[in-house]
């Protein structure tokens, strides 16, 4: 299956890539293009990203891109409850390949705090939040094979409160069904309002879990929540 032969909604455009080195380097080049207009038009870019493995090569690229790195802001769509020492750490990872290079000056937001409790942690997030420019300028989303996306995991007792459009809470505690369990995860709101929305996903496995999530409700895959304009998905096989 090609991404161009599934039904996506309208206003929601698909790019196609040979392999993920290309995907990073077409995704560096439009994110780059877009913090930099903001950066000119207002003064300040907010950049949002997502964890995991997937990102890496896509940070590395992004990160020697030229632009003014000083007035960037970036913050993660999500994080596991560990300190940024932990290998599980989306900060620890963002630090690593991404605050490198040029992208060594931009502002990091992280959603890590420590505290007695997950929900005392994501209330310190929600604070934190509080300095991020908004709508955030760009977004970078994945998807997991349950059709999550960020911490929103199908079946978690507050993913209705998350992805309703009235939510005011910036940041909310979330458990994940693998370890480490104890998740942060800004909310809908916050997150759909992005201007430029990206979601990157490889492999025919991941184009059949976005076909089978275009036919669903998002309370069963969440991800389902942000099919629509003005997202861009980036697809590689």
């Amino acid at each position: 299956m090609a991404i161009s032969e599934l039904d996506l909604p309208t206003g929601v455009v698909a790019h196609s890539s040979a392999n993920p080195q290309r995907q990073a380097e077409l995704m560096a080049d439009n994110v780059a293009k877009a913090l930099a207009y903001a950066v000119q038009t207002h003064g300040i870019a907010s950049l949002v990203v997502s964890g995991g493995r997937s990102p890496i090569a896509f940070f590395e690229a992004l990160s020697i891109r030229e632009l003014n790195w000083s007035k960037v802001q970036i913050s993660l769509a999500d994080e596991r409850w560990v300190p940024a020492t932990n290998p599980a750490s989306n900060e620890g990872l963002v630090r690593r390949h991404l605050l490198q290079n040029a992208a060594r000056e931009a502002w990091l937001i992280g959603l890590y705090h420590p505290a007695e409790s997950l929900e005392q942690a994501a209330s310190l997030a929600d604070q934190a939040l509080a300095q991020l420019q908004r709508p955030i300028d760009v977004l970078i989303l994945g998807m997991g094979d349950d059709g999550h996306t960020a911490s929103l995991f199908p079946g978690n007792p507050k993913l209705a409160h998350a992805l309703r459009d009235d939510c005011l809470e910036r940041c909310l505690p979330m458990q994940a069904p693998v370890d480490p369990q104890a998740r942060l995860t800004m909310t809908y709101p916050l997150l759909a309002g992005a201007r430029m929305q990206c979601l990157a996903i490889q492999g025919a496995d991941k184009l059949e879990t976005l076909r089978a999530a275009l036919n669903v409700d998002p309370l069963q895959m969440p991800i389902r929540a942000f099919l629509h304009s003005p997202l861009e998905i980036y697809w590689c096989p």
